[in-house]
C-alpha cells in the first residue's frame, strides 16, 4: 500500500484544516518545496497535495509553488483543489505532476470528467468527500443527494481507475479512518481505493493495507508527531 503524506496549501503554506473549517487552520510550514523534500527524505513515495484555496474558490492562486514542487521532488505528486478546466489540467501534468485529482467538477460537469479521462487517462483520479455516506462538494461546504458508491460505480463506466475517498467527518480529528464505508467503497468496483481522513496510528495503516486499500493519505498525525512516517510506512508494508 502507498502512503501519501499530504500537503494542504493556504496561501503559499503549508497547513491543516480540521473537518474541512477554513476557520480551524494551523500553519506548519512556510514553504510546501521544503516540507515535500523533508517527507520524500524521511521514505515517502508519493506525496498527495491539496490546493485549498483552489478547492474553495476554483481559481489556484497557489500554481507557481505547486509547480516548484513538481520540479524539485524526486518522488511523483498527485494534486487536487479547484481543478475545473481542462486549461488547468493540462497545466499541472505539462508542469510534472504525475495525477491530477478532480473533485467538485467531477460531480457538477460530467463531461468535463469524460474529456480529461480520455486525454491522460489514468493521470486523472477523482476526489470523493462523503458525508454520513453522501458526496459533498465546493470544499465541503455543500453536501449532496448522490450517494458515494452509486457515484463509484458511474466513475468506472468513465474509466477512473483511482479515487480518493475523504470522510469528512473523520479528517483532522485523529479518531481513525472509517473502515466500514472504505471496505464497501474498495468492494464497489475495480477503482483503486485511496483512503483519506482521520489515518492516524500504525495499526490505522496496517488494518488498510490488509483491506487491500491501494493507497491511504495520512496528514495531521505526522505534522503534530503523534507518530513517525517511518512507523507508518513500515505498517504499510
Amino acid at each position: 500500500m502507498i502512503l501519501f503524506p499530504a500537503i494542504d496549501i493556504r496561501g503559499g503554506n503549508c497547513v491543516r484544516l480540521i473537518q474541512g473549517d477554513y476557520n480551524k487552520e494551523k500553519v506548519y510550514s512556510d514553504s510546501p518545496v521544503a516540507m515535500a523534500k523533508e517527507w520524500a527524505d524521511k521514505g515517502a513515495e508519493f506525496i498527495h497535495i491539496v490546493d485549498l484555496d483552489g478547492a474553495k474558490s476554483g481559481v489556484s492562486t497557489n500554481a507557481e509553488v505547486i509547480q516548484e514542487i513538481a520540479k524539485s521532488s524526486p518522488i511523483p505528486i498527485q494534486v487536487g483543489g479547484g481543478i475545473r478546466t481542462m486549461e488547468a489540467v493540462k497545466g499541472h501534468i505539462d508542469s510534472g505532476v504525475s495525477r491530477v485529482i478532480i473533485g467538485t467538477a467531477a460531480i457538477n460537469n460530467p463531461e468535463f470528467l469524460k474529456e480529461a479521462v480520455r486525454t491522460y487517462g489514468d493521470k486523472i483520479a477523482v476526489s470523493l468527500d462523503a458525508k454520513n455516506g453522501y458526496i459533498a462538494t465546493d470544499g465541503w461546504t455543500d453536501t449532496s443527494g448522490v450517494k458515494a458508491l452509486d457515484l463509484v460505480k458511474e466513475l468506472e463506466e468513465i474509466g477512473v481507475k483511482t479515487i480518493v475517498y475523504t470522510d469528512i467527518a473523520k479528517d483532522g480529528m485523529l479518531q481513525g479512518p472509517n473502515f466500514a464505508e472504505l471496505e464497501a467503497m474498495n468492494n464497489a468496483s475495480s477503482i483503486e481505493v485511496i483512503a483519506s481522513g482521520g489515518v492516524s496510528t500504525a495499526s490505522d495503516v496496517k488494518q488498510l493495507a490488509q483491506n487491500n486499500m491501494y493507497g491511504a493519505i495520512v496528514g495531521k498525525a505526522i505534522y503534530d508527531n503523534t507518530v513517525t512516517l517511518e512507523e507508518l510506512l513500515e505498517a504499510a508494508k
